[in-house]
């Protein structure tokens, strides 16, 4: 997890959380222009997230919510004011981009495999995001009207010739997507740690909620293709998830969708 010493200005940041920034290293911690990440280095360490306003609210809320099932962070302030902020406790060890765990690709594709099957029978009741699917296939037609497409999120030739191809998989397949499972919604390397090799929790919980498997599944062999620069781990992934809940037809209509954003 890439972390950058700074010396920022205190008062950019809401007053409650002054006297916990002051006299202590802060590092720029931010992996995506959509957000900023803060590395506080105080006790534990803490993760201070900073966004345009609204959009950190689905995050806190599912964040905590995998927190009361041990999976994920503890919420520690949440508020809504020129921006979101979103502060949360350090999460113990290093995520799956860490060198450790990339020099061992088949033990690593083997955990997260694994750890997202044990995710996806995880009991969902309650999930502050019920229909998932609804607001994911509502950003892909939003997107697609938009002229938003992007087709180099395919660079292994599996993807779709235009985006007229795109959308016409999801106009006719897109219904077959089930809200049936607890979902991460954006299960990258970046976003699980591991604490020598333990489980340790997730991260970066925005797009969760409950949803239809083949998401993550569409997510989790992108990223061992994406962070190994190879996809020879694919079907390793798929063995060791479980090939009995794996349907590469949805697969395809999750990588449909995905190309609108």
């Amino acid at each position: 997890m890439k972390r950058t010493l700074i010396t920022p200005d205190i008062d950019i940041f809401p007053s409650q959380l002054r006297p916990l920034l002051r006299g202590v290293p802060i590092y720029d911690s931010s992996c995506s222009p959509e957000a900023r990440v803060f590395f506080i280095d105080r006790d534990s360490g803490y993760f201070l997230k900073s966004a345009p306003k609204g959009e950190l609210q689905k995050e806190a809320e599912l964040t905590n919510y995998f927190h009361q099932k041990q999976l994920a962070a503890e919420v520690l302030f949440y508020a809504s004011e020129e921006n979101d902020w979103l502060l949360t406790s350090r999460v113990s060890g290093e995520d799956c981009t860490h060198a450790v765990y990339l020099d061992d690709p088949v033990r690593l594709c083997d955990i997260l495999a694994q750890q997202l099957r044990l995710l996806h029978e995880a009991d969902a009741s309650g999930c502050p995001v019920p229909d998932r699917v609804r607001d994911y296939l509502a950003t892909a037609e939003r997107n697609y009207s938009a002229g938003k497409y992007d087709g180099s999120l395919f660079s292994d030739g599996q993807g779709f010739s235009s985006a007229e191809d795109a959308w016409k998989e999801i106009r006719e397949n897109g219904r077959f997507l089930k809200n049936n499972v607890l979902l991460h919604g954006d299960y990258c390397l970046p976003n699980v740690i591991l604490d020598d090799w333990r489980f340790s929790g997730f991260i970066d919980l925005g797009n969760g909620g409950v949803g239809d498997r083949h998401i993550d599944l569409f997510w989790g062999a992108w990223t061992l293709n994406f962070n190994l620069k190879t996809d020879k781990y694919r079907e390793r992934f798929f063995d060791a998830y479980g090939r009995d809940k794996v349907d590469k037809d949805l697969l395809r209509t999750v990588a449909a969708a995905e190309v609108f954003g």
